[in-house]
């Protein structure tokens, strides 16, 4: 099996001023992933399987803190001026990992995998579990994680039309149980088909031929402000504390300090 893992973070951030390379309860949040990356491959691989890391990142602050790490060897990929908008989808960064990381280690790689910065609370499992998803369905785009959402919107989600509130998708459900089961995207882990990385449009990629893992949800979040960073913490510390599949990745963590 040949691996590639990408971490990928711009120095800038609308949302939590320069908030890939901030501690999060006093470790570098980068590390957190990097944490599940190393114990994936402490616990899941063998000598046959090739694995590469690479972080495509425009920020030095960012270099500097994964550079700290020697258990878990990274490659970084200066990223282009054109790919540090805010606007620029983040498929068309891992596309730039895949096909740099190809032609400097001249692999061809079965899976690429992206762990979100941003997401630091996943256990080394959910990462197994994307990886063997999308090795086990090839003629899928991409795996990625989700959520159980706490609201659907048949029955509890609703939206503003000509001055009324009414439900977002009009139905006669009197209960959740009823409706169609939704999930939310949780931005955590995206299991890649190098195929389709390659040539599938990136605007609309995730409108189709996508399967999904299903994670814990309370409280895994992305950090996308002050009030998410703040209230993550929180979580993550009570997660840390009564959950050993989370707290062996901040453990991890902890010991590079």
């Amino acid at each position: 099996m040949r691996i590639l893992f990408t971490l990928c973070g711009r120095a800038g951030s609308k949302g939590v001023k320069g908030k890939n390379a901030r501690d999060f309860l006093d470790i570098p949040l980068v590390w957190y992933s990097m944490a599940g990356i190393s114990l994936y491959i402490e616990r899941y691989l063998s000598d046959n399987d090739r694995v590469d890391v690479v972080l495509n990142t425009d920020s030095e602050d960012l270099i500097k803190l994964v550079q700290q790490v020697k258990e878990l060897n990274v490659h970084v990929l200066p990223r282009p001026n054109e790919l540090a908008g805010d606007t620029v989808p983040k498929v068309a960064v891992i596309k730039d990992c895949l096909e740099r990381s190809e032609k400097e280690f001249r692999v061809d790689y079965d899976v690429v995998v992206d762990l979100d910065i941003t997401s630091p609370l996943r256990k080394v499992k959910d990462i197994k579990n994307a990886v063997d998803k999308k090795l086990s369905r090839p003629e899928v785009d991409v795996v990625y994680s989700v959520t159980h959402s706490r609201r659907n919107p048949y029955f509890n989600m609703v939206k503003e039309d000509n001055g009324f509130f009414c439900k977002a998708i009009p139905s006669s459900f009197t209960t959740r149980q009823e409706a169609p089961a939704f999930y939310d995207m949780n931005a955590s882990i995206y299991a890649y088909s190098t195929k389709a990385i390659k040539e599938k449009h990136q605007a609309t990629f995730f409108n189709s031929n996508c399967d999904a893992i299903v994670m814990f949800d309370t409280g895994i979040l992305d950090i996308d402000s002050e009030e998410d960073y703040e209230l993550m913490q929180v979580v993550a510390k009570y997660l840390f504390e009564n959950d050993p599949a989370f707290k062996e990745t901040f453990i991890k963590a902890k010991d590079w300090k």
